[in-house]
């Protein structure tokens, strides 16, 4: 099986990570998303980060932490998702971010908040959490 190939933003303040539950549903994950034919893993990002938080990436800000390789939420065993992880600016400093299409709520988490991820949150979160981004 082809891996799913993903794009996520890594936006921490207050040593805390930006995740989105879609409305209606209580799992964490990254704002991010599929990368459409043609997109490359920036476009992929700075269009989902504007469809689902509101905030225009500053692209010269875009640096690449690494990519997460896990068993994909929901999907057959042995589908992977292959999650490309960004951190980024927004273009407007004093930007907040909001939800928005299918985003229900947003919630800054730390390391303790692991219980409520997907594989793929999970792993992020340890990697913030080595990186000594988040708490």
């Amino acid at each position: 099986m082809d891996p799913i190939v993903v794009s996520a933003l890594v936006l921490v303040r207050d040593r805390r990570l930006l995740m989105v539950t879609a409305r209606g549903r209580d799992v964490l994950y990254l704002p991010g998303g599929k990368q459409e034919a043609g997109e490359t893993g920036e476009d992929a990002l700075v269009r989902e980060t504007r469809e689902e938080i509101g905030l225009e990436l500053d692209r010269s800000s875009l640096r690449e932490l690494g990519t997460v390789r896990t068993q994909a939420h929901g999907e057959p065993e042995g589908r992977e998702v292959h999650m490309r992880l960004w951190s980024a600016s927004p273009v407007d400093d004093r930007a907040e971010p909001a939800p928005s299409g299918e985003i229900g709520e947003l919630h800054w988490v730390t390391s303790a908040d692991a219980d409520r991820c997907p594989p793929a949150g999970v792993e992020t979160l340890r990697l913030a959490t080595a990186l000594g981004l988040v708490d």
